[in-house]
């Protein structure tokens, strides 16, 4: 790489390794399939817990949510039990295009809505509230309404016309692509950053579109990722041999069977009480509660002095813990182990913000999606979704890069450009 060689990443929310692989061998995406002929392709491990909010955060800032401050897209207010989201605000590490030189181009990276000023341009990606505060410069915004950019697909849609949400889903891909085309030449930038997120929402609701050929819907599922695929090999086939192209995945994807809701397990057993006779929700935790969990399945201790009900002395903490872990561990649905993992905080993260971290989290095993949701009735169900999270099984390419083993387990791209410099005899 010359000191003039640009960087470019591509980041495919959710896409597993099994689907990349699978789509490029059966030449669905040729061009994916003639970025992994020429680099390395590798099934990585995502965060801890395995959502968009912590995955990308981890991925720009080059560090744990330890020392960046967000454990998901749930979080609560100080000396309470109020839900808030956490935001780009609350990123406690810089990204990395606040630390290269050069201008920047990023386009729809989650979790960083409300955008700040940069040395280039920002587009936030989900969740974005209001669309003034989701551009910088705010002299790019007419334009993108010229090109009617949406800052996310509207879900909503799909829960009463699958026709009407995919309509929306093709007209924010375009808009995108439109965006990035217009910004890849008004701007002399060196790096540039591009996430379809749409892929994520498309796999939650028809991934049994995905596994069915005979579904409705699964000639639409595979011309979704053809369109992403063109735009792949139109980008690849704008830089030279000596510039940096990265694509990636946040988290993998699979089979949803049952939705699994913790909430429910911790109030059948004791450990999660609410004050009688009012509506449901976290704020109306009572004492006698000692554990209480956040979306997707971070479990806090109710502790003494931390939160207003807390009842949970320090000396309790390491047998109620043990308590919990064996609950979660011998948790069974159908005669299968619903938790696959059970992770402390300590095994997970490290830094100034380990204190705000959850006590434990659980990774669900193959088809639980785990889920907090106070107000279930019933230990597991099943909703609108065929998709889920996965959390070993996210992919990774970086084109004109050989060695395999020199890409760590987890890389953040701060990682992959070092070892790509490094490889390539730029210090």
């Amino acid at each position: 790489m010359t000191k003039e060689a640009k960087t470019v990443i591509i980041g495919l929310d959710g896409v597993p390794f099994g689907m990349i692989e699978g789509f490029a061998e059966a030449g669905i995406m040729p061009n994916t399939s003639e970025l992994i002929s020429q680099g390395v392709f590798k099934k990585m491990h995502s965060s801890i817990p395995e959502v968009s909010s912590v995955a990308w955060s981890s991925m720009i800032t080059g560090v744990n949510p330890g020392e960046h401050g967000i454990f998901g897209f749930m979080d609560l207010f100080g000396d309470s039990y109020k839900m808030r989201f956490p935001n780009f605000s609350d990123l406690k590490a810089s990204p990395f295009w606040e630390q290269w030189e050069g201008k920047s181009v990023v386009v729809n990276v989650p979790s960083t809505y409300p955008v700040r000023e940069m040395n280039g341009v920002i587009i936030s990606g989900f969740v974005s509230i209001d669309f003034e505060r989701s551009v910088y410069p705010k002299s790019l915004i007419p334009q993108l309404k010229d090109f009617d950019y949406r800052l996310d697909v509207d879900s909503q849609k799909a829960h009463s016309s699958m026709e009407l949400f995919l309509a929306d889903l093709d007209k924010t891909l375009e808009a995108r692509i439109k965006a990035y085309r217009y910004l890849w030449e008004e701007v002399d930038w060196q790096t540039f950053m591009f996430v379809f997120t749409g892929t994520d929402r498309l796999m939650h609701f028809l991934w049994d579109a995905y596994e069915g050929k005979e579904h409705k819907w699964h000639n639409y599922f595979v011309e979704h990722f053809r369109k992403i695929d063109e735009v792949i090999g139109e980008i690849s086939g704008r830089i030279t041999d000596d510039d940096l192209l990265i694509m990636h995945s946040d988290h993998g994807f699979e089979r949803l069977d049952k939705d699994v809701y913790i909430s429910y397990l911790l109030a059948e057993n004791g450990f999660l009480q609410f004050k009688k006779d009012e509506e449901i929700t976290l704020n109306k935790i009572c004492y006698g509660t000692k554990a209480f969990v956040l979306d997707p399945a971070r479990i806090y201790l109710n502790l003494e002095g931390k939160y207003p009900c807390g009842t949970v002395e320090q000396a309790e903490a390491e047998e109620l813990l043990c308590q919990l872990e064996e609950l979660f561990g011998s948790l069974e649905i159908d005669g299968r182990s619903v938790i696959r993992d059970i992770y402390r905080k300590e095994q997970l993260y490290s830094g100034p913000y380990l204190d705000s971290a959850p006590d434990l989290v659980l990774v669900g095993a193959d088809g639980f999606n785990l889920k907090a949701n106070v107000k279930a009735k019933k230990l597991a169900d099943k909703a609108i979704f065929t998709g889920k999270h996965t959390q070993d099984s996210a992919f990774l390419i970086i084109r004109g890069l050989s060695d395999e083993s020199i890409v760590p387990e987890m890389p953040t791209v701060m990682d992959i450009k070092g070892i790509a410099e490094e490889s390539k005899g730029r210090s």
